[in-house]
Parts: C-alpha cells; structure tokens; sequence
C-alpha cells in the first residue's frame, strides 16, 4: 500500500510540475493566436481558395496558419471556407495548417521535447499539405466532392464577422474586448484537454511499467540506438491509435507525447503521435454530419495515409541529416520545477496578464459579442470530459495532500 501512496504522490506532482513548466507558454500561445484570429481579416479568403493549383493550396495553408485555433473550430471554419466556394485540396490545406502550423502547439513541443520535434511539427505540417495534394490529385474524387458540396447547401449562411482593415481594428476599444472575449473562449475549449492530458501523462510516468511500453510499440527502449522499418511503421500506426485511446486535443497529449519518447519510442512514432488529432472517432463524426460518410471515410484515409508518409519521410530525412534526437536527452521526470527561476517570473507575469483578460472576457465586457463557430461535438463526450476533468481535480489534490502529509 505504501508504493501506492508513493506512486500517487509522485503522479500529482507530475502532472502539476509538468503544467507549470508549460503555464507562461499556454497563455501565450492563446494570446497570439487570440490577437491574430481577431485582427486579421478573412475577406475573400474562400474566393482566393477556389482552385485546386498551387496558389489556391499555398493562401489555404497561410490562412490556416493565421487561423490557428482548436480542431472543433477548425473544422467549423474548413466547412463554412468549402461551403462558400473554396477548393476542396485548399480546404484540407487549410484544416492541416490550422491544427499543425499552430505558433502554441510549437511552444509546447519545444519545452516539452526541444527543437527537433519544433522543426518535425511545421516542417511535417507542410509535409501533410503536400501528400494529401499529391494523394487528391492522383485519386480525383470528383463525384465524392460534388456530393458533399450539395450536401451543405442548405445550411444557413454563417457569420464570419467584420471585414475591417487589420490597422482599423487595433485602435478599436471593441477589437481589443473581442481578444480578451477569444482568448476567454480559447481556454473554455481547451481547459478539460489540457487538464485530463497532463493528469494521465502524470499516471503513465507513475503507475505505468516501462515493459508496457515495450509490449505496445515492439523494439522501443532508451537504449535502442536504430529502429528498422518495419519497427518504425509500426510505430507510426500505434501512436495515433494510442492517441486515440487519450481522447485528448494535441495540446494536452504534449507531455505524454515527451514521456513516450522518453520511453525510447522512435521519432517518427512520436511525431505521428502528435499529428493524430484529426484522424480520431469524434473528427471522423463531425466530418460524417458536415460531407457525409463516403467523403468523411475519405478524409480519414487521406489525413491517416499522409500521416505514415510524412512521419517516414521526417525520421529518415532527420536520421540521414543526423539530426534525430535522443530520447536520454528528454529528462523531463529529473528535474525540479518548482522553484524561483526564469519559469516562476514568466508565469507570474502572463498569469497577471491572463486575469485581466479573462476578467474582460467573461465579465467586463457583456456588451460585446463575438462567438466563433465550432463544429457539433458530442453532448454525451463533452460531459464524460467535463466529469473526468472534475475527477482529475480530485485525484491531483488528493497526491499533493498524499505528497505532504503522508509519504
């Protein structure tokens, strides 16, 4: 029973230490991406995306780029971009980029797992872009693409707010309430990811044997110095199953996706871990609601087949460059976090920051309205998560009391 206590309390200061590693990161990835979403307009975004060539995909991934955000809104904003004329390779160009070419997404992998993994992220993200183009152009599903146009033509047309100059908006008072208004809605999305992701990697570096690792991706271990083919393939199509499993948004599976590596999970099993978040059950769904199934099945071997392409290309291209990283170098669980460094001041300062601005957006400011569309998501799944969340809480003050008065 006493291993139990001590495992629990160590799994509690985990998953918080892991958080306070990535608090001042967190806030300012959303403050940026917040800031961008608001100030930069979307004017004829889906008129330049109309064709399938190069320029049509190029404008796709930059406004996806600029769009970053959740992949609920994401794919709201993919759908009402294909509805209003853009090309369907655009669109994915633009799904791709909003979810991988993300400014907060970089933040985290690079404190999480350094600069390599930063590089695979957006390098792999263009990667994506590039396959699914090459896969859409070879395959042609004309009538699949016809289909799922029709099918949205009956929706009421959405409002995708004003179309005011960038330099306007940031001498407008209201412009600046809708970034603290988005920024609010932002952490609303994600609070429940992030809390249940950091609170399960804390659990999987506790409670978690180093031979489950092992069993589920074969050949891994920190002392493996290559992988064959077949080994990293495998790898590849475990991680986004094992993402799946998670039921996690790509932010809060960060520190999870660091303790797989740590684990001697091979780079592109990593990489492919972290890219997943638009091939699991609840995207396949909402994309099955928006195209129908046909186009939904599609989109999931388009993403999933680009997915095992990019994350081969990355680790080899990384290994001929001998630029693959080293999983002993990820020593996350050794260090001690807690104490008056540069991590204590930053949070300090962007915790001030992010007060303000959510004081601005849940209370000062009613008279201003901005609600960006989301994609439908599960009532049943958002309550299993909003629960869980609660359930973590729980569990995380329980280990720190375990940690301070028990063990």
């Amino acid at each position: 029973m006493q291993d139990f206590w001590k495992s629990w309390a160590e799994a509690a200061y985990t998953s918080t230490s892991f958080f306070w590693m990535a608090l001042w990161a967190f806030i300012l990835g959303y403050l940026i991406s917040s800031g961008i979403q608001i100030f930069v307009t979307e004017k004829k975004m889906q008129e330049t995306m109309g064709g399938k060539n190069s320029k049509g995909v190029l404008l796709g991934t930059f406004f996806g780029f600029i769009s970053s955000s959740c992949s609920f809104a994401a794919l709201a904003s993919t759908k009402s971009l294909f509805k209003k004329g853009a090309g369907f390779i655009p669109s994915i160009a633009f799904l791709l980029a909003s979810t991988n070419l993300v400014i907060e997404l970089g933040i985290i992998i690079a404190i999480f797992l350094g600069w390599q993994f930063v590089v695979g992220e957006y390098v792999g993200g263009i990667l994506l872009i590039l396959i699914s183009w090459l896969i859409v152009r070879l395959i042609n599903p004309k009538k699949l693409i016809k289909n799922a146009r029709e099918r949205l033509k009956g929706e009421e047309d959405d409002d995708k707010g004003s179309d005011k100059d960038w330099k306007e908006k940031m001498k407008s008072e209201t412009a600046w309430a809708k970034v603290a208004k988005q920024y609010a809605m932002e952490w609303k999305m994600v609070w429940k990811d992030v809390t249940i992701g950091f609170t399960i990697a804390g659990i999987v570096a506790a409670f978690v044997p180093d031979s489950f690792f092992r069993t589920l991706f074969i050949n891994s271990g920190p002392e493996v110095e290559s992988h064959s083919f077949f080994t990293i393939l495998e790898h590849i199509i475990v991680g986004p199953v094992a993402a799946f499993l998670t039921f996690i948004g790509s932010m809060g599976n960060i520190p999870l996706a660091a303790l797989l590596f740590g684990k001697g999970v091979s780079f592109a099993g990593v990489m492919a871990f972290i890219f997943s978040d638009l091939v699991v059950f609840p995207v396949l769904r909402i994309n099955a609601k928006y195209y129908g199934w046909k186009m939904s099945l599609f989109i999931l071997f388009l993403l999933f087949t680009a997915l095992i392409g990019t994350s081969l290309a990355l680790h080899y291209s990384f290994d001929l460059l001998s630029l693959l990283p080293d999983p002993n170098n990820v020593k996350i669980l050794e260090s001690e976090h807690f104490q008056i460094d540069y991590t204590f001041f930053l949070n300090l300062a962007f915790l001030i920051i992010s007060g303000i601005l959510l004081y601005i957006g849940f209370f000062k400011r009613n008279d201003v309205k901005h609600m960006k569309e989301m994609a439908p998501k599960s009532q049943v799944m958002e309550n299993i998560m909003k629960y869980l969340a609660f359930i973590a809480y729980a569990w995380l003050i329980g280990g720190w009391i375990v940690r301070i008065w028990v063990v």
